[in-house]
């Protein structure tokens, strides 16, 4: 019997933007690395911060803007040592009597009103006011409906309630394929700007040289997956992919998983500098931190730095844009 390494993660959702951990699961990539990876979703999300503080996981999955605003104000100190999603898996759906996804601008949201969930976390908000003040917009001449749970604003907002509705891109084409009155204005993933949106955080006093390795091989084994992902048209795995999403018809998440592969969604565990900083401003205009705060403030780079320099990552931007080629 193979003698492996638990390395729990706590997440604070099952997403399509989490696919490369999931296919280094299913295809033994983290086995190779002497690593039996569990996972779990405890609701309400917080509850992540809990079981790293218990030590039953190993490193929680989620927005950089957590462990960013507890450094503002410590109480606990984490540190992100590797990203799984290099863009925003978000969409926003309008109605197509109304808001025809020709010519939609985001200044079509002045003045209307704009649902988000906001039950699983500040991010949603949080990004799309600042995609508001990056297109020159006042987030306060637009109005919001954030404070609900995901599905209720979906349900209601098919019924009429609202202009627009933001969630993860996943569920907005799952929405619009079951209501044809409804149309997606506005894909994240398209906009061609980096945004780590979501990262593997530990908190800094329990990293010691152990944990420091297994870092590194997880980060090797999620590296390979996303180029295993990148490598195969997302219509090669369907099979893999019904049975990772089987509340979502098959060809909605084919499709998507294609969007994502060439519009780079998945592209290294290292952590872009320059998306980084571009949501630490974000962050920082939303409140939650006084100030953006360094990127070696928040960001452990010694394990991907030492896979790279085994040669076991992707580890420059001509990489990432040659796997990005080979994914269109």
């Amino acid at each position: 019997m193979e003698n492996l390494e638990n390395f729990h993660v706590s997440a604070t959702g099952h997403s399509l933007n989490y696919l490369p951990e999931y296919i280094a699961q299913r295809h033994g990539f983290f086995r190779e690395q002497g690593l039996d990876v569990t996972v779990t979703v405890p609701k309400p999300w917080d509850l992540v911060l809990d079981e790293l503080a218990s030590g039953k996981a190993a490193a929680a999955l989620g927005g950089v803007w957590v462990p960013s605003m507890y450094h503002d104000a410590p109480v606990r100190d984490y540190k992100a040592f590797a990203q799984v999603s290099n863009r925003a898996p978000l969409a926003l759906i309008g109605r197509s009597s109304s808001h025809g996804a020709s010519g939609f601008t985001l200044k079509d949201t002045i003045g209307r009103t704009v649902m988000m969930k906001g039950s699983n976390g500040a991010s949603v908000g949080l990004f799309f006011k600042m995609l508001l003040r990056e297109a020159g917009i006042d987030p306060r001449d637009v109005n919001y409906v954030q404070d609900l749970d995901g599905l209720m604003l979906g349900e209601l907002f098919a019924g009429g309630m609202g202009d627009f509705l933001l969630v993860d891109n996943l569920s907005a084409r799952a929405l619009v394929a079951r209501n044809p009155h409804l149309c997606v204005v506005l894909e994240t993933v398209l906009e061609n700007k980096d945004a780590p949106w979501s990262v593997y955080y530990q908190e800094v006093a329990k990293v010691t040289p152990a944990v420091l390795d297994a870092q590194e091989r997880f980060v090797i084994a999620l590296g390979k997956g996303m180029e295993w992902v990148l490598q195969n048209d997302a219509e090669t795995f369907r099979d893999e992919l019904a049975e990772i999403f089987p509340a979502v018809p098959v060809d909605t998440t084919v499709e998507l998983t294609n969007v994502f592969r060439r519009n780079g969604m998945w592209t290294s565990p290292v952590v872009s500098r320059n998306g980084y900083e571009r949501w630490q401003r974000g962050i920082a205009d939303g409140h939650l931190v006084r100030e953006p705060l360094a990127y070696e403030k928040m960001i452990d780079g010694r394990p991907t730095a030492a896979a790279q320099g085994k040669g076991l990552l992707i580890s420059s931007e001509a990489e990432v844009a040659a796997k990005a080629a080979e994914a269109s």
